[in-house]
């Protein structure tokens, strides 16, 4: 298939897009594509959308820097809807959260098996609250105080995390590494939101190494 085989919507003029990671295979968001977006998309290799609201072309991460980047592009059967696999530098939703897909509509189902959430989902959500964190610095947060010292505390504090990490690694009770790893964890991203590097570009730099 190719582009003249695609399927806009007649009234609009419009084609539904599923946006994917393209690491985690996590659903982003669904926006639309008009023909004229579809091909900017195309020929700068990041997402271009039609804003339905605006009446607009809008080019993702105008404002926010929060650009997807385009690994691949594909068309479902009828050719009437296109998935786009992206590499995202931040939050696709507005909101600040990863993807625009996180409220739950029904929190638990009786009868189906609970996934086990991964190390990299939960780290990118671990982003996506310590972001909002110190975008609104509230009073009563750690997270928020250690923002307003500084980077050099923050620096200070994961030095301090990583001398604990080493100690608990010789204790043979392995909870204590457990925990000191997850508070290592923590303040590592706490960084890296102070220094405006996602996982995503930690995670790209790791496949480059393969």
């Amino acid at each position: 298939m190719n582009l003249k085989d695609l399927v806009f919507d007649d009234e609009f003029e419009l084609i539904p897009v599923v946006v994917q990671d393209a690491s985690s295979l996590e659903v982003l968001t669904l926006a639309y594509m008009s023909e004229e977006s579809l091909q900017r998309t195309i020929d700068s290799g990041e997402t271009w959308f039609w804003s339905r609201s605006r009446n607009q072309l809008w080019h993702k991460g105008e404002t926010s820097g929060h650009t997807q980047r385009v690994v691949s592009m594909t068309l479902d059967c009828d050719a009437d809807a296109l998935r786009v696999m992206v590499e995202p530098k931040g939050p696709a939703c507005h909101t600040g959260e990863r993807s625009c897909f996180h409220n739950a509509l029904v929190e638990k189902y009786p009868h189906a098996e609970q996934p086990h959430s991964s190390l990299g989902k939960t780290l990118t959500d671990l982003y996506s609250i310590v972001g909002a964190r110190k975008r609104e610095l509230p009073e009563s947060s750690y997270t928020a105080y250690l923002f307003k010292q500084g980077l050099d505390k923050i620096l200070k504090k994961l030095g301090e995390e990583c001398a604990e990490t080493l100690i608990a690694a010789k204790n043979e009770d392995p909870e204590a590494l457990i925990g000191e790893t997850c508070d290592l964890l923590y303040h590592l991203t706490v960084l890296l939101v102070e220094r405006e590097i996602t996982w995503d570009d930690i995670s790209t730099e790791l496949i480059s190494r393969k």
